[in-house]
């Protein structure tokens, strides 16, 4: 099924999408899942199965204000050069790392689907775009067994891990402020839960601005697995429902042109996962 959370009448809500419907679950299913976290913590999810409340209130799709899938997760953990051509991108001769590199987002740089990419213009010129599939946790855990890490997944969403190039390297030993800049990035359009996938290994992902392809790879490439990173990162966070982990992304973003392809207003940035779905935002100064 398919979760997404939304703005209709000036409140936030949540619910599953049904063909170009909403069905709203967020006064229908008790106080303990009131939220997308609550939902995905109370273990409602899976007794709730594909039943619908004959009483809940129904929204067409281009009524609503998206919101990311989760709107207040508790981490947003995100997996840098994690495709194996994304390695060789870097040209310098180092074989695939033995660990993945990992860095935080705040919840306040992503925003959702339909809804503006901000280019912060007074301090930046170069807003950039990384077209990932992330990871949203649905049962709490510390230190994982790989093995198990599966069983964690509530399900899948599109990110548009929107960089600031030139602010990732401001300091000599992180990126995080290139990477947290107010609604830089983006998720959804909606969480595409784990029933959905027989498979997370042959996912593809790719990335278009104003229609041309720049982006194009399959999750048989990773060189750290879904299970690998949730094994990995539970290690030292314990992991909770709503929490997000975006995998990586692929070559060809647009500081990889020569010379780079920056986003600019008005600029329509799509990130693809077919077995997901389309998350689209229009770039804004701000």
């Amino acid at each position: 099924m398919k979760i997404v959370s939304f703005v209709i009448k000036n409140k936030a809500r949540f619910g599953i999408v049904i063909d170009q419907e909403v069905v709203d679950l967020t006064d229908v299913l008790g106080p303990d899942a009131r939220t997308v976290n609550e939902l995905l913590g109370s273990g409602k999810l899976a007794a709730f199965g594909h039943s619908l409340p004959d009483d809940a209130p129904r929204y067409r799709l281009d009524e609503l204000h998206f919101l990311p899938p989760v709107p207040d997760p508790g981490k947003i953990i995100c997996v840098g050069v994690n495709y194996h051509h994304r390695n060789e991108e870097y040209k310098d001769g180092t074989a695939a790392p033995a660990y993945p590199s990992v860095f935080p987002r705040f919840a306040s740089s992503i925003t959702g689907h339909g809804q503006p990419l901000i280019c912060p213009v007074e301090e930046s010129q170069q807003l950039d775009y990384e077209g990932e599939i992330a990871i949203v946790i649905g049962k709490r855990g510390r230190r994982i067994a790989e093995q198990d890490a599966l069983s964690h997944i509530a399900g899948l969403t599109c990110l548009n891990e929107g960089s600031v190039r030139d602010w990732l390297r401001h300091g000599k030993f992180n990126v995080t402020q290139g990477k947290n800049f107010d609604r830089s990035g983006s998720a959804g359009p909606w969480l595409v839960t784990s029933d959905e996938f027989s498979s997370y290994d042959n996912l593809e992902i790719i990335t278009r601005v104003n229609g041309e392809e720049r982006q194009r790879d399959n999750t048989a490439n990773l060189m750290f697995s879904f299970a690998f990173l949730i094994h990995y990162i539970s290690k030292w966070t314990t992991l909770e429902p709503g929490d997000v982990i975006s995998t990586g992304t692929p070559t060809g973003a647009g500081i990889r042109f020569d010379p780079p392809k920056f986003l600019r207003e008005g600029d329509v940035v799509e990130v693809e996962a077919p077995a997901i779905g389309i998350l689209k935002n229009t770039i804004k100064n701000g």
